[in-house]
């Protein structure tokens, strides 16, 4: 939290699709987020290499896990939005965490984190969420719980410049900020 009272919330999508609706929902944040509340996107995760323990070994921390970890450190609060592939965590979120999670003073730790997810699917990314939430407990992480982001059809709700048009689903956004603004609160370690 920043000496004037905001907070700084590092985002992560889970996508790395051009006209990703999580990224789209990302860029939505700020105009329905409480005052003092400020968003960072995180360094792309497209760019970490594959886990591989022998890699690590050999060579150490690849720079740009070195860049995640060292945001999500400096940020008071971490916003993940992704979809779900497969009905779980697409890979390559769960490789930037993998990364991430083996570096010393582990940058989850401690973390308040919340989870948004939109997709094509019904259920909007349900179990992406659930599975999500396993490992980021795993990794010590302050999960927050409700209310719940989980944007179902989402072709629907965005329109084709990405923008998120559905008032209902802006309303749940704009109410899970604010909580989520409470929660950080509760939770700073100066």
């Amino acid at each position: 939290m920043n000496p004037d009272g905001t907070t700084a919330v590092l985002t992560l999508c889970g996508s790395i699709r051009r006209k990703s609706y999580n990224a789209a929902l990302i860029r939505a944040l700020p105009s329905l987020a409480p005052g003092g509340m400020t968003f960072t996107p995180a360094p792309l995760i497209v760019n970490i290499p594959h886990y591989d323990a022998d890699l690590q070994q050999a060579g150490g921390f690849p720079a740009t896990a070195v860049a995640l970890a060292n945001a999500i450190r400096d940020a008071d609060g971490v916003l993940v939005a992704s979809p779900e592939y497969n009905y779980s965590i697409p890979g390559t979120l769960k490789n930037a965490i993998d990364w991430v999670s083996r570096l010393p003073n582990q940058p989850f730790a401690g973390k308040p984190v919340l989870i948004q997810s939109a997709s094509m699917g019904a259920v909007g990314g349900a179990r992406m969420q659930y599975h999500l939430r396993q490992v980021l407990v795993f990794v010590d992480a302050l999960v927050f719980g409700r209310p719940e982001i989980m944007i179902g059809m989402a072709a629907t709700k965005f329109d084709e410049d990405g923008i998120l048009t559905d008032a209902p689903t802006r309303d749940l956004v704009r109410a899970q900020l604010t909580a989520f603004a409470a929660f950080l609160k509760a939770h700073y370690k100066p």
